[in-house]
């Protein structure tokens, strides 16, 4: 238990630390329904480990706030009701300091159940399997303050920066193939003492792979660049028909938070763009590999490079020799998101994390450089719609031998 206090206590700090920059105007707004305001967030994980952890665990449990209940609900049904997700908000009460008074107060009573739990092994064994998925989900809600805040602060016309300072130097890696023979491959999470997974990325199972080869690097913005030059946002032979109708109801030309400058030279230059990062506006670095992609710019880039997206089978099998594989960007696959051969939800409420969402949604790879160190794994599925642009999400080609 006190590793895991200890661990408990990093994360949650690290998730403070992530919006100790910000003012209470910062972590307030919703930029559209598909976001959430950072005020959320902190409250949200605080919920989770609330209604998770403490309530069936915690003698004489008592809710911090009858209508937290509710208002930090994301899509638990089985919980109860739900504030409607496209107004989180207008949730201007409670105040951030009172969401931050909710954190230390829901921290200070697990911080209680652990010291309980040193003396009392059933509760011990109770309580970690669940405190870890609690950290694991506060994990992604770190990644999704900054994806959501990204998205907020670009809509801001004075383009504030999140960061101070230019963006880092990327870091130039060789093009090229790595080359599988295929065949009867395992993929999936492999238990293993100590370890963790969501259950969306198990059991693991048995796949047959056609020899194929994946791209040593991920497509950069020079390459994207490329495509943009050659017309690939005009030429409906490379989109998919949903794609294709997309490009046209949104008027895209470009990735998310790309922006043509006027004063730049002709169309096909690289220099003629800049994009809005966490760092403000910045000039796009040719090495740097391109994200806020939606899998429609994934797909039509990689049939007019004459090759494809990756299955996450291959993707996975691949993984360990892999430049760029984590910590860069999510890379869309060319796999819906579905259950694997096998796959059975938790047990209880928590049940619903996963398995619900299996429809309509295609499996991304990897991590970015907003995934929190240690979160990534090789076996980890991401799932968005199809036409999600403002997540860190990038590709990688692939092709068969």
């Amino acid at each position: 238990m006190t590793t895991l206090a200890a661990r408990y206590a990093a994360v949650r700090a690290h998730t403070e630390a992530l919006a100790a920059p910000l003012s209470e105007a910062d972590c307030q707004p919703q930029s559209m329904p598909e976001a959430s305001p950072v005020k959320w967030h902190l409250a949200h994980t605080t919920w989770f480990f609330e209604t998770f952890v403490l309530e069936p665990h915690e003698a004489g449990f008592r809710l911090h706030h009858p209508a937290y209940r509710v208002l930090f609900n994301s899509y638990y049904n089985a919980v109860g009701d739900k504030h409607p997700r496209p107004q989180r908000g207008l949730v201007t009460r409670p105040g951030l300091a009172e969401v931050r008074h909710y954190r230390r107060a829901v921290d200070e009573r697990i911080a209680a159940l652990l010291a309980r739990a040193e003396g009392d092994a059933a509760l011990a064994a109770a309580l970690a399997p669940l405190l870890t998925l609690g950290l694991q989900h506060e994990q992604q809600h770190q990644e999704l303050i900054l994806t959501d805040l990204l998205h907020l602060l670009s809509l801001n016309p004075l383009e504030p920066a999140y960061r101070e300072g230019p963006l880092p130097a990327a870091e130039a890696v060789p093009a090229g193939w790595i080359a599988h023979a295929g065949g009867l491959v395992e993929i999936g999470h492999e238990p293993a003492p100590g370890g963790f997974a969501f259950d969306n990325e198990g059991p693991r199972h048995r796949v047959f792979l056609r020899p194929f080869e994946i791209g040593a690097r991920l497509v950069t913005h020079a390459e994207w660049a490329a495509f943009i030059a050659d017309g690939g946002y005009q030429e409906p032979r490379w989109w998919l028909s949903a794609g294709w109708d997309w490009v046209g109801a949104q008027g895209v030309q470009a990735p998310l938070y790309w922006r043509r400058e006027a004063a730049g030279p002709g169309p096909g230059a690289l220099s003629a763009f800049s994009a809005f990062t966490l760092h403000g506006r910045q000039p796009l670095q040719p090495d740097a590999p391109v994200r806020h992609l939606s899998l429609y710019e994934a797909d039509a880039y990689a049939r007019w490079a004459g090759a494809r997206l990756p299955t996450e089978a291959e993707w996975e099998h691949a993984a360990a020799a892999l430049p760029q594989a984590f910590g860069h960007a999510w890379q869309w696959t060319a796999s819906p998101y579905t259950a694997y051969p096998g796959y059975r939800p938790w047990a209880g409420t928590v049940g619903e994390y996963n398995g619900k969402f299996m429809l309509d949604q295609t499996v991304l790879r990897g991590s970015s450089d907003a995934t929190p160190a240690g979160h990534a794994r090789p076996s980890y599925r991401n799932f968005f719609p199809a036409g999600t642009r403002w997540q860190f999400a990038g590709l990688r080609l692939a092709r068969d031998l």
